[in-house]
């Protein structure tokens, strides 16, 4: 689909100058127009609690797009964007809207029969009282809604609040936006499974030990402390993040393609998750996390998290998914790592984990597959060999940030890579236990890997990933 082939859009940011639009939204916005891949007709407009005039808001995105890691900014191009950006201050509550219904006014007056697509770029706790504000000034009907992650803090909070957006939304209106299923290399899982039969045919638990999916950070939280401290590793990472890449890799094949086949296959295996028990889980706060500005004396919020996770599905019984993440870690990785059983046979001293597909899901993705291999020389010496392809130099594709996919998907109303509200009733309840009596937040020490409890989980070859 080509930008001329999607409805003039006016695209409302609420949120507009926060840390998530600046980061992550504002540039993907920029990419997509920059690959020519936003309607023909567009407006963007940023809305803020504060004053914010089209230039201060034009003004600001300049700001951001030329700061933005990444960012190909040409001086004529971006003044074209900018052109299409307006800005709506005074808040936006169901009492009082701001400058918002005026601008979307003047907006729909300058495009022709445009889409609205709403996006709450904030905290989850606002989620509820922007759904009533958008009902309330009747800006729903015909609309298509973005939350971020995590859509909801607990199972009560999800429920509740799921009540309330399909009390204003339909189910097909709403886009529960997951990144991590955005990346280039988490679709890459479909290809390297369902176009080649060597991997396919190993993808099961006669094959697999024990499947990896690390994503350790380096990253301080000092600009989103109030939000971390809101959600904590693992809201903010398992129950969104590394539960929908488990699935991703644990589906049953789909019928098809489709969004509504997709989205079945991979919300069919998170049904299958088994609840997480205690002594399945590890929870760490890095030295330190306490000293920071608006974190409450004693705060017991995780800013690590490891777990083993069961699949109960035929295909994946008694293989163990290793869960990890944390922030302030000895190294930033996103890694998904299929770790084979030793075949039966006469080679004795295979060395441990020598047989590993494994797919890098940073930027455009690295496909890496160690095999065991016989060492050069008169002796029988076996030795892992690892090969390592670069996807995102394969082609003459262009890849997007994960936000700029999903982005894309949502302009065009395809819904196969955002979750379902069942997908996440079905994800919240393999955690409640977990949620409802916690294990004890264990502290470690800025750089290293997290708790050294963490370490028992994967068994006696540890995790593939190392600081």
């Amino acid at each position: 689909m080509t930008d001329d082939d999607i409805r003039p859009t006016i695209f409302v940011l609420f949120g507009a100058t926060g840390d998530l639009a600046k980061l992550l939204v504002l540039p993907a916005f920029y990419e997509l127009e920059r690959q020519h891949l936003l309607p023909a007709d567009w407006r963007l407009i940023g809305n803020s609690r504060h004053d914010l005039s089209d230039e201060d808001f034009r003004q600001h995105v300049r700001e951001v797009l030329e700061g933005a890691d990444g960012v190909e900014v040409d001086a004529g191009r971006i003044e074209a964007f900018l052109g299409n950006v307006l800005g709506a201050g005074g808040g936006f509550t169901a009492d009082d809207p701001g400058e918002m219904l005026e601008v979307i006014e003047q907006a729909r007056g300058e495009l022709d029969d445009p889409q609205l697509v709403l996006y709450v770029a904030l905290p989850p706790s606002t989620f509820p009282d922007y759904t009533a504000a958008i009902d309330a000034h009747g800006l729903a009907q015909g609309s298509r809604v973005v939350y971020e992650k995590p859509y909801g803090t607990s199972p009560e909070t999800f429920r509740s609040l799921d009540k309330q957006v399909h009390e204003v939304f339909d189910e097909e209106q709403v886009f529960r936006i997951d990144h991590f299923l955005g990346k280039e290399a988490t679709q890459e899982l479909h290809v390297l499974r369902f176009a080649n039969g060597m991997f396919d045919a190993v993808w099961d638990n006669r094959h697999v030990e024990q499947v990896q999916i690390d994503v350790p950070e380096t990253l301080d939280i000092t600009d989103r402390i109030g939000f971390y401290d809101e959600t904590g590793a693992f809201l903010d990472m398992v129950v969104t993040h590394l539960f929908q890449v488990a699935a991703e890799v644990a589906m049953e094949p789909p019928a098809s393609m489709a969004a509504a086949d997709l989205q079945a296959a991979r919300e069919g295996v998170i049904a299958a998750f088994r609840p997480l028990a205690a002594e399945d889980v590890v929870l760490g706060q890095f030295d330190g996390y306490a000293d920071y500005d608006g974190v409450a004396e004693g705060s017991q919020t995780d800013t690590f998290v490891a777990a083993r996770l069961w699949v109960d599905t035929d295909r994946w019984h008694g293989v163990p998914f290793l869960l990890r993440t944390g922030k302030r870690l000895a190294v930033s990785k996103q890694r998904v790592s299929l770790v084979l059983r030793t075949p039966d046979g006469p080679l004795t001293h295979v060395p441990p984990q020598g047989n590993v597909i494994a797919l890098s899901l940073q930027g455009g993705g690295e496909l890496d597959v160690d095999v065991v291999v016989k060492a050069p020389g008169p002796d029988l010496e076996l030795v892992a060999g690892a090969s390592a392809m670069s996807l995102g130099e394969l082609g003459a594709g262009n890849p997007l940030p994960a936000y700029g996919a999903l982005l894309r998907d949502v302009l065009t109303g395809d819904r196969s890579l955002f979750t379902t509200a069942e997908g996440l009733a079905t994800a919240w309840a393999a955690v409640e236990s977990i949620l409802d009596d916690r294990p004890p937040v264990q502290p470690y020490a800025p750089g290293s890997m997290g708790p050294a409890a963490a370490d028992e989980l994967p068994g006696p070859g540890g995790w593939l990933v190392r600081g």
